[in-house]
């Protein structure tokens, strides 16, 4: 069973509403469509109400269980218009400037996200990735003792020897260009606990570089790694997830034993994790975009972490299939690890 269909029974018992900021496109219709069909929760499409309508006629999708809202007529456009001004980010805008912040599809979705009106959120279908996140860091907090809000991918395969039967998460590959040392810590451990709770298998974290172990390597970009490395493992103890964290790795001998073997390196990481953290954004962007071509396997994301709300910034490129598998990955984050996993469930 693939991850996307493990996290649907899931929904399935503690259906979640999320919204789509890009409501009028034909895959997050069709995403939507199979969100509702599957009793996962309430799909709430933003946008033009008459071009959804079209759209979804044109491809013979039954609108029955999913919401639509026009922003600019919702009975929330005024109010968020005057929430703004409590975000730190947004202060110094006028009425008007506020006004027309809020007819933006990203930040009205974000703001129901902040506000509790939905559970989860998914956009970027048809914007840039900047414009999908822009409101995102500016509205939703990050989680206590978090400094850098970042991205994952999730690869979910078939061949179910490497990670966690088959799935690795991926980051950054999406967000932050050069992230220093610190930075890489926190993008470890958030990441290290969507992985927990969207799994429940200890996370195995791989601080990836192009040396493995290296006693003679000083280069800059070694030592970042080394430190990262270790300023992780230090805020792991401060968190309620248990993972095992090393560096600094290459990809070969994280996730293969024999060339871990080989290399004469040890630990309950080597040729065994399950997350790989890259040293910077060209290595963690190129990797993924190479694997997802080549391996023609699925991929997911982004998924935003380090923030206290779920969300995805998914590609133009995505398909409705990634569209609805984003969904499911912030639904089921929405959802009480211990409902997911504990008695209850």
């Amino acid at each position: 069973m693939s991850l996307i269909e493990k996290l649907t029974a899931k929904l399935q018992r503690h259906p979640k509403r999320v919204v789509f900021s890009e409501g009028a496109d034909p895959r997050v219709l069709q995403a939507a469509r199979q969100f509702a069909t599957r009793k996962m929760g309430v799909p709430v499409l933003l946008g033009d109400r008459t071009a959804i309508k079209d759209n979804a006629a044109k491809l013979d999708i039954n609108l029955d269980g999913i919401r639509i809202i026009e922003p600019e007529r919702s009975e929330d456009f005024d109010g968020f218009v005057t929430s703004l001004e409590n975000f730190r980010r947004y202060k110094d805008l006028k009425l008007t400037e506020a006004r027309e912040a809020v007819k933006d599809p990203s930040t009205f979705a974000t703001l129901m996200l902040a506000t509790n009106r939905v559970d989860a959120l998914v956009s970027g279908a048809t914007t840039t990735a900047s414009s999908a996140l822009r409101p995102l860091f500016r509205i939703i907090p990050r989680h206590s003792g978090v400094r850098t809000a970042s991205s994952m991918l999730i690869l979910d395969q078939e061949e179910k020897k490497i990670g966690i039967n088959g799935v690795l998460f991926l980051a950054d590959c999406g967000v932050i260009p050069e992230p220093d040392a610190d930075q890489l810590s926190d993008i470890a451990v958030t990441t290290a606990k969507i992985a927990h709770h969207l799994t429940n298998a200890l996370p195995r974290v791989a601080m990836l570089s192009y040396s493995s172990k290296s006693l003679t390597t000083h280069h800059n970009a070694i030592v970042k790694i080394r430190a990262a490395t270790e300023l992780a493992r230090r805020k792991a103890k401060s968190v309620d997830v248990a993972m095992e964290i090393d560096g600094e790795l290459q990809v070969d001998a994280a996730l293969d034993p024999a060339t871990a073997k080989g290399k004469n390196i040890g630990g309950p990481v080597a040729g065994r994790a399950n997350i790989l953290i890259f040293p910077d954004l060209n290595s963690g962007n190129i990797a993924s975009k190479l694997v997802q071509i080549l391996a023609e396997t699925n991929m997911y994301g982004q998924i935003l972490t380090g923030l206290t709300k779920p969300s995805a910034e998914i590609s133009r490129g995505a398909s409705a299939h990634d569209v609805f598998g984003a969904a499911a990955i912030v639904g089921c984050q929405a959802i009480d690890h211990r409902l997911l996993y504990g008695e209850a469930d």
